[in-house]
């Protein structure tokens, strides 16, 4: 799971809405934004692309503060793997960053040794410790 993305956040998703093919992504970026509805594509304001984004029920109410919606969004900044695989996440991902595979609705999806950019190193292995793999 991210540890990032408190599961009680997410209780109200219904769909996760991707705006292109995830298969031969190996992370996606998330984050709870402020948004001002439950359902329509989300403003972009980011460097790089939006990938996707979480669709919420009726049931969830908005900020009485600001009558907005927290409301996940899938994103990928110009220097990620997939624009740039010999950059700066060649092995690794950053912290907000996840399998998109791991992901629907409710769940917050975790990291994978795919998303960490390839096999368990080997100190984990003499660990006995592996990511899973998606």
């Amino acid at each position: 799971m991210s540890a990032l993305i408190d599961p009680e956040d997410l209780v109200h998703e219904t769909e996760l809405v991707w705006l292109e093919d995830i298969e031969p992504l190996d992370y996606v970026r998330q984050s709870l934004d402020r948004l001002p509805s439950r359902r329509r594509k989300p403003p972009y304001h980011r460097d790089g692309r939006m990938v996707g984004y979480a669709v919420i029920g009726p049931d969830a109410r908005a900020s009485a503060a600001s009558g907005t919606f927290r409301r996940r969004v899938f994103w990928l900044l110009p220097h990620d793997r997939d624009q740039q695989p010999d950059g700066l996440y060649a092995t690794g991902a950053p912290s907000e960053a996840v399998d998109p595979r791991t992901l629907a609705p409710k769940v917050a999806g975790y990291k994978t040794e795919r998303s960490e950019g390839g096999p368990a190193s080997e100190a984990m292995l003499e660990l006995g410790r592996t990511l899973p793999k998606a």
